[in-house]
Parts: structure tokens; sequence; C-alpha cells
């Protein structure tokens, strides 16, 4: 398995696995599929925060992050997002994606990383909590799909544990 950085030619395989987990799960609140080109377009945005898992040329699972929210005070804070084919699910994949992108977050200086987790994806939170995540809110029915008021769980993870304070 490699970890890379994603290039606009993963955008059609990218977009497959979200396009599967909007048609098919409660773990996106969304129901809007994406495009190879929107796809292609948040890659070029993302840079470097955005890498794939591959396997004999095949996209197994992508992880990125982008700002939490808008403004100066939230520059050391990034939401997160990952997504794994089925394929690599329990074989360290999620793993080896999160460990990756939280080196590039910590050169990135991002001090927090967030996770925003539907409460019907119970796996991502045991997940998330093996990664040293912390649950530190769940806002109820916030979400709605397929007539189901769904829960966001919100969990963090400091990366600067060293108690050094970034500028």
């Amino acid at each position: 398995m490699i970890i890379r950085r994603a290039v606009e030619q993963d955008a059609p395989a990218v977009a497959a696995l979200i396009n599967d987990m909007v048609r098919g799960s409660l773990i996106t609140f969304t129901v809007e599929e994406r495009d190879p080109e929107q796809v292609a377009e948040q890659i070029r945005r993302s840079g470097p925060r955005f890498l794939v898992a591959e396997e004999a040329g095949e996209v197994l699972g992508y992880a990125s992050y982008k700002p939490f929210r808008e403004g100066p005070g939230y520059r050391h804070s990034a939401e997160h997002s990952i997504l794994l084919a089925p394929a690599a699910h329990g074989r360290s994949t999620g793993r080896v994606l999160m460990n990756r992108l939280e080196d590039i977050a910590v050169r990135d200086e991002i001090h927090v990383l967030i996770a925003g987790i539907s409460s019907a994806n119970p796996a991502a939170v045991g997940f998330h909590k093996a990664l040293g995540f912390e649950e530190v809110g769940r806002m109820p029915q916030v979400g709605r799909k397929w007539d189901q008021w769904l829960d966001l769980v919100l969990m963090q993870k400091i990366l600067a544990a060293d108690g050094k304070t970034l500028t």
C-alpha cells in the first residue's frame, strides 16, 4: 500500500467512493453526489492536504483536511475527512492515512484536528478513539437523511501535545 498526495487523475476513483457512501449509508448527511470535476477541484485546492491510499493502481481511500471555521482565530484548527473502500477496512489503511495526514497538519501548524461523525457510524467513533481523538460534543438531531434524524458527534485531537504555543 502506498500513501501519496492525491492528483487530479484520482478524482474519478475518489468521487466513486464518495458517491457510494452518499447513496448507500447514513455516515454522511448529504444526498448530493459529487462529480469527478468537483473532486478534482477539491484536490487542486487542498494540495498536500489531500492524500490517497493506493494499492496495485487502485485507490483504497482518502484523507484530507480543511479549515474548521473562517477567521484568524481558528487558523490552527482543521476538520478532516477520511473514507475507505470496503476492501481497505481492517488493514490499517485508515490508521496509516491519518498518521500521514497528522504529520502534514503539524507541519502546517494545525494544533487541533476535528472530526464530525454521524451517530449512525459508531465504527468511526471507535476508529477515532483508537487514534487518540476524544468526544467533545454531540449535537442531537442536526442531520436528516432518509426521513431519519441523526446526531453529529464531534471529536478532536490536540496535535501539539508538547505544550508549545504555536505562533
